[in-house]
């Protein structure tokens, strides 16, 4: 009996098993071959394994069959499949050994070689093995535990593998003879032993937890909820953290179910907002005060976690260079027949191989997770960082659009950066590397030229990337300045409907998109010149070096060649990566220093006014001083916003009223007492006790009413309740379907600005602070609403309290302890009511006039109209509006979902086939795979060429092979040239196609998709989809196409050497296919999500801004920045899971492809040599090794692409929303002077705003003659506003029409209508630009014209200050205006345009008395000949109309002259009348 230790592989082994041709004779040499059936001492061993396997086995099995009867009920209860995945993988290797050993058995049999019996039953324990892990997965349920005896079994063979390996190895080095009772390794041994270590570790894993699932399975069942906040990055041990084990229970409730936010464990407390802000914050400490240095600061915050990644870095570079290093010595292996090594000096070079690149695998996806996370935690420190900042500076010159840009750009650029830092250091490590092996290899003069090429190289490629860098800013200017625009369209949109201007906006936005394609298309040819650059840089490189070569008389082998084939490979990630480096560091520096200025600038809280809790009657101390709105430097030139010339104080419990004409600076004078204007000169304001205020402006946050109300106090229900009683809110919430939980929109859209103003109004109350500001309360509420407020808030709740109230309403200032009257920014008189009238000549008693007078024009038949109770009319009609106001407005609300959806499952493949079929209708793909097919076997073909010719030196010249290794390289290049310049050329056209199918769609929808879209979410699909479709997607799906090609030439070059490669590879395939699948559902949802919850850090940062001021003066920071933090936290759990399932994938994708690497390793090794061409053998081997790399990429790229394809499938619904009706009908369009009288009928007009509402408008029956001054009033809900949007066909009539002069404007074109009309809206909306493009944005008017309307409008005074004039800038959304001058500015804009119907929808609400009086007399004069409808609370504004339409739940209640509808005191006209005069009766009494 022979051993089994002997070298079973030994070539003089071939001589003992003659091979014959006939199969009989073949079957007789078996029979007579030496010892078919061999038994060595270790054959028992497996003897006796598996009969004890077998006998354990069936036990088992029937215990577990009578077991599983009884737990088939049971097993509803947890389904819980956390270890399913390495269940799967366990079972697929149990496979996987039994093939390679049953396929070990058969060659040896095929061989006419001696078989061990051991070997024998070694397969069938592992059949067995394989059968019943199984049948167990499969039996067990989701809570599974492997049984004792498998576990058993795999920790057995996987020692018993390991002594063979070990024994052969001592046996090899020590050149000694072991005992043959020891077992020796065989080729089984070798190609099984990887596998062999998953299984023991699998064993140890599976069965450490059983004690911890029995414990986790009730408490599981009864906290479901509790995932959220559970940790299990932190909780995992090595081998979970090292294969990302901990993220299986993510993958199995994706696989499950539609993955949830709430389904996501949290993320580590060191990457929580907190932490890292406190980290961040404590090394700013450590620093000399004056010597900010943010780079250092964040630097020290992450050197621990920064230096274990740098250790994964650098063991990940000395690994990948381990390949290229032994190619050499295996090709020499493998060609060499007479070497004096053994078959098993090549089984430990396939194991140092498959060992390096194992760690390579390991190395690379610990190092790029690392990165992220320190990435994840530096973004959250900037993040809470630029928050806090920003909440304590307002008017420090720096723009909201800048932070916001700050917070969404920079922070990005930084956290990006921690994955390049090591390339600093790596970069100059891996040339050395890379020259060192081509100094050992090919000697000194070719690592020098090697280095001369590599250099000119990276010397060329960086003026293209300088280049890039600029494109890349043009870009980035262009784009800003499109999203700008874009972000103001969006704004203004209904604005552009009503004046029919949104054709002029949408060709601004493609001339903006125009300007970034062209910078755009630069850029991405730039980048295929880079591209181009990159894939021939090897090629530039080895024709330099191999050129030297020959030219020196360099010996050079097939190995040499491979060799340095590989490393050139490797040489070009150093020279692309270099240019790249430094564009990302320089990035990096700007973005750094942008933060930094925006850290060091001066906070807000050294402008604030000083607060102190002081018991005195004095509360408000103003000492004289001036304030400006405008920097320093213009301050000089520009007189003072402000100017107080003499102390004022202020009383506990006065009322103060705050009155001026529209820009005497009310408004500011308030800002002043908050801190809120930069105070230029002069002495402070003191503060004694707590403040609240109520913006002219109402900023509401997105949530819930009551979450507005109570704004961070806890809940007092009687206060609560009386609070909403006096600010008129609770009929309103008694109808609301969800009461005061009702939640309120972005930016309140889904309220009228009578309830905004209510509510924060509200807010103000129930903070029962001891000073209020009030800016305007009354300006948005109707008459009666109006006094009610000041008689149950002002009057009522806050009598004892300190209020100081701006208002236009002067009915409400009798009542005040001290009137400030101020005019051009001084307070010109002080004093109480009978005091400052006493002044006949005084500012006020002028305004007192004015109101007097228009007051004067509403003259009911009779006073004794007025003995009937205001106060009960009222009542009466409060009831009765709001409760259909309520059921109008919230069934609209109802409606809408404010919460973004998002797809489910895949993305479909209709979204794949219109972005493919964009550009060209997809004719240039063929075009650009047959390139990347030519380019792939050109370059293959080429290094096959110079590794075999250099074997033939008799029969190929060294000038030859030079010259067609450089003819098939350039070839090669060539095509690589054409591919980028084809793929960039169809990047451009397909996202210029979406993007003009998505704005375009946008521009024409409805009001109705406007009101229910928030427009930050079609920002989103503008800016951030809309970048990652120019510039990613076409990139990486093509990148895809043209790995899966380069993938499958390998796999055909490498099954050409060894075909069973082939079979092994589908297995792999298959396995990774399943991956895939696994893994896609989690992380498709997951990727979703990313964008998902950024957005709503985005959302609270501008709120934040927008609502500073009342932040601050509630003393609220530390709320909102507590809430800033959850949210930044779930933004980062989101995203660091979303990280960690990339990594997951490519840990298993990289090992399964390893040992298809190993296999054809080991399957070359043990081949005969004379089977072997070397170069091919060796070309297989050195695309080999970076097989691992490009099918991990493969399926990262498959799986990415479906992420990124989101951002298409985004952009389409957008492209697909319902358009208004056209904007022009050929057939059927108006005469061009049309209309000539202005004549408007309505004939029984029904309007609902949606099929499930209900109707808004109720038959709708009246004739607005031509060239009357029509007046229509109603009480809030009635319809006013309503009829307007009918009017302008904003809203469509469900049934009836309107004619205006005898053309009914549903039959013509939304242009041809809207443009002949004229409207002054509530909101006053002001473009940025200047004061020209605001009043003539499509410069049909000269200037003379444009001073004209000015005049009449009592602005020219005020715009001639400015030395630039008409040229004078607006601010981003007028705020550089007050809003009784914008008001002003859209009547000029009104005036200039001269149609022959004007609408005024609350025109003059937000300007004084004496102004209104002035602009209705100013309308009369213009418009005499114009048809006028004007909707107004205020009574004066309607009341010398030529008719007045009362409207009521959308009926018609009068429709007649004035003067007839005030002699019938039971009128509705005349009730209103009557509570106007009741009002600034009862408020003067």
């Amino acid at each position: 009996m022979e051993t089994s230790y002997e070298p079973p592989l030994d070539p003089s082994s071939r001589s003992k098993s003659p091979r014959f041709c006939v199969g009989i004779c073949c079957f007789d040499g078996l029979l007579n071959s030496r010892a078919f059936m061999e038994t060595a001492p270790t054959d028992y061993l497996h003897i006796a394994a598996f009969s004890l396997l077998f006998a354990w086995v069936t036990l088992d099995f029937t215990i577990l069959r009578c077991s599983a009867e009884d737990e088939e009920v049971g097993e509803e209860m947890v389904q819980k499949r956390s270890k399913a995945i390495m269940a799967e993988t366990t079972v697929a290797c149990n496979i996987l050994i039994s093939i390679l050993s049953l396929g070990f058995c058969i060659d040896r049999v095929r061989k006419l070689e001696s078989i061990s019996l051991g070997y024998v039953f070694l397969t069938m324990s592992w059949f067995l093995a394989s059968l019943y892990a199984n049948y167990c997965k499969r039996k067990r349920g989701a809570n599974f535990i492997w049984p004792l005896v498998l576990v058993s079994w795999w920790i057995f063979s996987s020692l018993l593998n390991l002594v063979s390996i070990f024994t052969f190895l001592i046996g090899f080095w020590s050149k000694t003879p072991l005992p043959g009772i020891l077992p020796s390794a065989r080729f089984i041994e070798f190609a099984s032993f990887p596998l062999s270590v998953f299984l023991f570790f699998s064993a140890l894993v599976m069965s450490s937890s059983r004690n911890n699932t029995e414990l986790e399975q009730p408490l599981l069942a009864n906290s479901i909820g509790s995932v959220s906040s559970r940790d299990d990055f932190s909780k995992a041990g090595l081998w979970s953290r090292l294969m990302f084990h901990w993220l299986s229970p993510v993958f199995e409730k994706g696989r499950a179910e539609r993955l949830e936010f709430s389904h996501i464990p949290s993320a580590p407390r060191s990457e929580s907002a907190e932490s890292s802000y406190s980290s961040l914050q404590e090394s700013l400490r450590e620093q000399k005060p004056g010597c900010l240095s943010l780079s250092r600061a964040i630097i020290r915050a992450v050197w621990r976690p920064l230096v274990l990644n740098a250790v994964f870095a650098g063991l990940n570079t000395l690994s990948s260079y381990l390949g290229p290093l032994l190619i050499t010595n295996f090709v020499e292996f493998i060609s060499n027949e007479d070497s004096t090594h053994g078959h098993y000096y090549g089984c430990i070079l396939a194991c140092i191989f498959f060992f390096a690149k194992t760690v390579e695998s390991l190395t690379q996806r610990q190092w790029y997770f690392g990165a992220r996370q320190i990435g994840i935690r530096v973004r959250a420190s900037l993040m809470v960082a630029l928050y806090n900042k920003s909440l304590q500076m307002k008017y420090s010159g720096t723009r909201t659009g800048k932070i916001i840009n700050l917070l969404d750009v920079d922070v990005e650029r930084i956290s990006d950066f921690f994955w390049y830092i090591h390339g600093i250091w790596l970069l100059p490590v891996q040339v050395s590397l890379a020259l060192l092996i081509l100094y050992r290899n090919l000697g000194a003069a070719a690592s020098l030229s090697a280095l001369v090429v590599t250099i000119l190289v990276m010397v060329s490629n960086t003026p293209l990337v300088n280049m890039q860098e600029r494109l890349h800013s043009k870009i980035m200017e262009a784009k800003d300045s499109r999203i700008k625009a874009t972000t103001e369209t969006l704004k203004c949109m209904r604005i552009l409907k009503l004046h029919s201007w949104e054709t002029t906006y949408l060709e601004k936005l493609l001339q903006l998109r125009d300007m970034e394609r062209s910078w755009l298309k630069r850029y991405l040819y730039t980048c295929s010149a880079i591209a181009f650059l990159f894939w021939a840089s090897p090629t530039l490189v080895s024709v330099g070096t191999f050129g030297v070569c020959i030219l020196v008389n360099t010996p050079l082998t097939a190995g040499t060649v491979l060799s340095a084939l590989a490393t050139f490979r490797i040489l070009q990630d150093p020279i692309y990566n270099l240019p790249e480096l430094v564009t990302m560091m320089t990035q990096t520096k700007v973005s750094l220093d942008r933060i930094q200025d925006f850290m060091k600038e001066e906070e807000q809280q050294q402008m604030r006014p000083g607060i102190e809790m002081k018991i005195s009657d004095i509360v408000v101390e103003i000492e004289p001083g001036e304030y400006n709105w405008e920097a320093e430097d213009d301050s000089k030139v520009k007189k003072s916003t402000l100017k107080i010339d003499k102390m004022i104080q202020i009383r506990r419990g006065q009322k103060i009223a705050v009155c001026g004409a529209v820009g005497s600076g009310k408004s500011s004078f308030l800002c002043s007492i908050l801190g809120e204007i930069p105070r230029t000169c002069g002495g402070r304001v003191n503060i004694f006790g707590s403040r609240a205020y109520v913006s002219q402006t109402a900023w509401l946050q997105t949530g819930k009413i009551r979450e507005n109300v109570l704004f961070g106090n806890e809940m007092d229900r009687r206060w609560y309740h009386e609070v909403l009683e006096a600010c008129a809110l609770n009929t309103d919430i008694a109808i609301w379907a969800d009461g005061d939980l009702t939640v309120v929109g972005e930016r309140g859209i889904n309220l009228s600005g009578g309830q905004k103003q209510r509510i924060q109004l509200a807010r103000a109350i129930y903070n029962n602070s001891d000073i209020y500001l009030l800016d305007d309360p009354f300006s948005a509420v109707d008459a009666h609403t109006g006094a009610r407020l000041f008689k149950e808030c002002l009057m009522g709740l806050l009598s004892n309290k300190t209020v100081i109230y701006v208002t236009h309403q002067l009915e409400f200032v009798h009542a005040a302890d001290l009137i400030l009257v101020l005019r051009e920014g001084m307070v010109v008189q002080s004093g109480k009511y009978e005091d400052l009238m006493k002044d006949t000549k005084g500012e006020f008693v002028q305004q007192i006039a004015a109101h007097s007078q228009s007051l004067s024009q509403v003259n009911p038949p009779k006073e004794l109209g007025l003995s009937i109770s205001t106060k009960d009319i009222m009542k009466k009609r409060n009831r009765k509006d709001l409760k259909h106001y309520g059921k109008k407005r919230i069934s609209e609300l109802s409606d809408r979902s404010y919460e973004e959806e998002r797809e489910f499952g895949r993305v479909k493949w209709h979204v794949y086939k219109t972005f493919v079929t964009s550009a060209y209708k997809g004719a240039l793909v063929p075009i650009l795979l047959f390139c990347h097919v030519l380019f792939q076997a050109l370059q293959m073909g080429s290094n096959y060429w110079i590794a075999w010719a250099i074997e033939k030196e008799d029969q190929v010249s060294k000038k030859k092979l030079i010259g067609i290794f450089f003819l098939l390289s350039a070839s090669s290049s060539l095509f690589v040239l054409g591919r980028a310049l084809l793929l960039s050329n169809i990047a451009i056209e397909t996202a210029q196609r979406l993007f003009l199918g998505m704005v375009t769609n946008i521009i024409r929808a409805p009001m109705s998709f406007f009101d229910s879209t928030p427009f930050s979410r079609i920002l989103n699909r503008s800016s951030t989809d809309q970048r990652t479709v120019d510039t990613d997607i076409p990139y990486r799906l093509a990148g895809l196409v043209f790995a899966l090609i380069q993938l499958l030439c390998i796999i055909i070059l490498m099954s050409q050497v060894a075909w069973p490669v082939f079979i092994i590879f589908i297995v792999v395939v298959a396995i990774s296919i399943w991956y895939q699948n696994y893994y896609i559902s989690a992380a498709r949802e997951l990727a979703r999500m990313v964008g998902i919850q950024k957005a709503p850090i985005l959302h609270h940062f501008s709120e934040s801004l927008a609502g500073a001021v009342t932040i601050r003066c509630f003393n609220q920071e530390d709320r909102f920045s507590k809430k800033n933090h959850n949210l930044i936290d779930d933004y980062t759990r989101i995203t660091f899971h979303n990280y960690a399932t990339m990594e997951w994938l490519s840990v298993r994708i990289n090992f399964l492809f390893n040992i298809v690497f190993f296999a054809m390793l080991t399957i070359l090794v043990s081949m005969p040599r004379n089977a072997i061409d070397p170069s091919l053998a060796g070309l297989a081997t050195t695309y080999g090794l970076n097989l691992n790399v490009l099918q991990a990429w493969v399926i990262w790229n498959l799986c990415n692409v479906e992420n990124k394809m989101i951002s298409v499938e985004r952009i389409l619904q957008f492209s697909v929303v319902p358009s208004e009706a056209p904007l022009v009908i050929d057939h059927s369009r108006p005469e061009q002077d049309w209309p000539s009288s202005g004549t408007i009928v309505l004939d029984n007009l029904h309007v609902r705003y949606k099929p499930n509402l209900p109707i808004v408008l109720r038959g709708i029956s009246c004739t607005f003659p031509g060239g009357k001054k029509i007046g229509v009033v109603g009480r809030t809900g009635s319809g006013k506003s309503t009829l307007i949007q009918a009017l302008f066909r904003v809203v469509e009539p469900s049934s009836g029409r309107i004619m205006i002069d005898k053309i009914d404007i549903s039959q013509i074109g939304l242009h041809d209508l809207r443009s002949r009309l004229s409207i002054i809206p509530q909101d006053p909306t002001l473009f940025q630009g200047t004061m020209r493009t605001n009043l003539d944005p499509l410069r049909q008017h000269p200037d003379f014209e444009i001073w004209e309307a000015l005049r009449k409008c009592q602005l020219g005074e005020i715009v001639k200050q400015d030395h630039r004039l008409l040229d004078a800038p607006v601010a981003e959304d007028g705020e550089n205006w007050s809003v009784g001058q914008r008001q002003l500015v859209c009547l000029a804009r009104a005036l200039l345009h001269k149609r022959r119907i004007l609408v005024l929808d609350e025109a003059t609400a937000s300007v004084d008395t004496a102004t209104d009086s002035l602009i209705q007399k100013t309308i009369r004069e213009e418009t005499s000949n114009c048809t006028v409808v004007t909707i107004a609370h205020r009574i004066p504004t309607v009341i010398d109309s030529d008719l007045v339409l009362v409207l009521g739940e959308g009926k018609i209640l009068e429709f007649s002259s004035p003067q007839d509808l005030l002699k019938d005191k039971s009128s509705a006209f005349s009730n209103l009348v009557m509570e106007f005069l009741g009002r600034s009766k009862c408020n003067h009494n």
